[in-house]
């Protein structure tokens, strides 16, 4: 009895996939228009139309987030320097050896 309810709701999504994947192609297809390619002036265009939707930051966020990266790429090479220097100090410990 439970096999033919999980059946039905199984070929009820089954369905109901089948009908948003049509109308999902049909959409596409309508957006299309019956064109194949817009062309390089119609992407120009769109480039163009979306460098206008852009925020642009403004001088004094463009130098703050300037310092920061630069601020940060510091920090992290010292800190890796430390930790690889570290790291030749302890198996020359454990290893005796040395590097000319």
């Amino acid at each position: 009895m439970a096999n033919n309810k999980t059946n039905g709701s199984d070929k009820a999504k089954a369905d109901l996939a089948k009908q948003a994947a049509q109308a999902s192609a049909k959409k596409q297809s309508q957006n299309q228009g019956g064109k194949k390619k817009g062309g390089l002036i119609a992407y120009l265009r769109g480039v163009r139309q979306e460098f206008r939707k852009v925020v642009w930051p403004t001088r004094e966020e463009l130098t703050t987030d300037t310092i920061v990266v630069i601020g940060c790429v510091v920090f992290f090479a010292v800190a890796f320097w430390l930790i690889d220097t570290g790291f030749l100090a302890a198996l020359k410990g454990i290893l005796g050896i040395t590097l000319s």
